[in-house]
């Protein structure tokens, strides 16, 4: 049972968000205005070494040694924490940033740490104010301005996060995540060229990351060598209403909602998946409705990128799009892909799930904006990164060394920071990684916890942690099952949960755990659970994914069944 109302826990949580916003205005322009010098690195010790080369059990022992001798090396500390999270080892990150900061309270560097174990735990509210106070006491810090710049990014500000990451890479441009970061704000041809040289040596990556890096170099050479295909708007609409339809998994079992697009005028029905990275068809309908291949595989494994004359969606009609086409057969008797909500993010997007309908309408004017921009689907997982392709006239120019960029005005091509229309003043700010929609809930009236809405996952689940720190567990025997490396995953079952987000709230009762530390590794936030579709499936959801604004409404008795 849903039901409107919010929790002393959510009004807590969006007092220190206001808190860190306010911080955050009365600081912005000195965020800015400060002249530093570029960082000198000391030659790399055997634990620097360790760190590149990705064997973080070896750099964190070594750090460990340089701190038995040398305790509050600042130099020592900052690499253990970050050994300790490439682990994935939180707890033990934080208990050593505690440690540093008992012996150094006022230390602009192991503040800084502080607020990436913020991060990094799944409370990504206390991080503003922690850069504010790291801020304070060293302006320099070009780690406290990557730490606002994931933040800022997060949270729908991308003109913002390209001048402060621009700003990092300006004090210190051998700092690898930094260096990472940065390479995404560049246009095209320079983005392909840094990319390249990352990669061409050790950074410390693992191998996963190191791979999806490779994946993502391959799109963009591709990107490349293609002539410019924007995926434009091609009818005159102003609004569009889809109705969704009922996909079939095995033997006829319902397993999701989908949406029947027009792809070259062949009507194709997909998933809609509120995680989902784009829109992707399997082989057998790529090639029913004639999809042009281009070049090499350009996508991930398994796939290739192919462009379609036309994608109709609902009234709308859309040009020259790229697709990604799943290069083997549909796994399930009925649908042909996947699509992404956040393809759409030109839009303003309702799911109005009780009423089984999508509907898709203007955003609103941002501030001085005479003529809306043309919409366009965003079709390629990652074919638009919010920080990339900035124009030179939105970028900070180039400064002489050491001294920092001076506020730009806001141009017509972006980026922009986000904007809150005045008739959106009660949507909720979520945060926005990847393409993962992450909601604050409170749990039980009290902890307030990150959770990603997925559309396609059946019943709202928790992690195993999260449920214990808020409710009475039990272990399950009977849904155990073999998990990572063969082991027995225990199953745990929270007995009764209120889960408060969005002014909306809901109790459940046996709430699964599920593992989610892959998530949470992703997003880089601990995400201690999804909110399934025994819970969406009750919702009117707006979302406007430009600015990173939502808004749940529930109606009790509305809609209706497809059986």
């Amino acid at each position: 049972m849903i039901q409107a109302g919010e929790t002393s826990g959510v009004s807590r949580f969006k007092l220190e968000v206001i808190l860190a916003a306010a911080a955050l205005c009365l600081s912005a322009q000195s965020l800015l205005a400060v002249s530093c010098p570029v960082v000198k690195h000391a030659p790399p010790t055997d634990a620097d070494k360790a760190m590149v080369a990705a064997d973080y059990d070896k750099a964190a022992e070594q750090y460990k040694a340089v701190l038995a001798k040398t305790p509050g090396d600042t130099d020592a500390t900052v690499g253990l924490v970050h050994a300790l999270l490439r682990q994935q080892l939180v707890p033990e990150a934080d208990d050593a940033v505690k440690t540093a900061l008992a012996a150094a309270p006022k230390s602009a560097a192991f503040i800084t740490l502080r607020g990436e174990v913020e991060l990094r735990q799944g409370q990504p509210w206390l991080v503003e104010p922690t850069v504010v106070e790291s801020y304070k006491l060293d302006p320099c810090n070009p780690r406290t301005r990557l730490l606002f710049a994931r933040m800022l990014e997060a949270t729908s500000r991308y003109a913002t996060a390209v001048q402060q990451i621009v700003l990092a890479h300006q004090f210190d441009p051998d700092d690898p995540e930094i260096r990472l970061m940065w390479l995404r704000t560049l246009p095209l041809p320079l983005r392909i060229k840094e990319l390249d040289a990352y990669l061409s040596a050790p950074s410390g990556d693992d191998k996963e990351t190191i791979g999806q890096l490779h994946a993502e170099l391959d799109r963009l050479k591709q990107r490349a060598e293609e002539p410019e295909k924007a995926c434009h708007l091609a009818s005159a609409t102003a609004t569009a209403e889809v109705p969704f339809v009922r996909l079939a998994g095995w033997n006829g079992h319902p397993r999701a909602y989908g949406l029947e697009i027009g792809l070259n005028g062949n009507a194709t029905r997909l998933q809609i998946d509120t995680r989902g990275a784009g829109l992707s068809v399997y082989r057998a309908a790529a090639d029913r409705a004639g999809l042009k291949r281009i070049g090499g595989a350009g996508g991930e494994k398994g796939s290739y990128i192919a462009y379609a004359d036309s994608i109709r969606v609902g009234s709308f009609e859309f040009k020259d799009c790229a697709v990604s086409v799943i290069d083997s057969a549909s796994p399930f008797d009925d649908g042909d892909g996947n699509i992404g909500m956040d393809i759409l993010s030109d839009f303003m997007i309702t799911l109005d799930i009780p009423m089984r309908k999508l509907t898709l309408g203007p955003l609103p004017a941002r501030p001085a904006e005479t003529t809306a921009p043309m919409p366009r689907l965003h079709t390629i997982a990652g074919d638009v990164d919010d920080l990339e392709a900035a124009t030179e006239s939105a970028r900070p120019a180039t400064p002489a060394p050491g001294a920092a960029a001076a506020p730009t005005a806001p141009v017509a091509s972006g980026p922009f920071d986000r904007f809150i229309a005045p008739d959106m003043k009660d949507y909720t700010q979520f945060y926005h990684v990847g393409h993962d929609l992450i909601l604050p809930a409170a749990l039980n009236g009290d902890k307030v916890k990150l959770f990603i809405a997925d559309a396609s996952t059946d019943v709202t689940n928790i992690s195993a942690s999260a449920a214990l720190d808020v409710a009475k567990v039990h272990e399950d025997k009977t849904m155990e099952h073999p998990g990572p490396g063969g082991r027995t995953e225990k199953i745990f079952v929270a007995d009764e949960i209120t889960f408060n987000f969005a002014h909306v709230s809901q109790k459940l009762n046996g709430v699964v755990s599920f593992n989610t530390s892959s998530a949470s590794k992703a997003a880089g936030m601990e995400i201690a659970g999804f909110l399934g579709m025994n819970t969406l499936d009750l919702l009117t959801i707006h979302i406007d994914y430009r600015n990173g604004l939502l808004k749940a409404e529930y109606v009790p008795g509305r809609g209706y069944k497809f059986e």
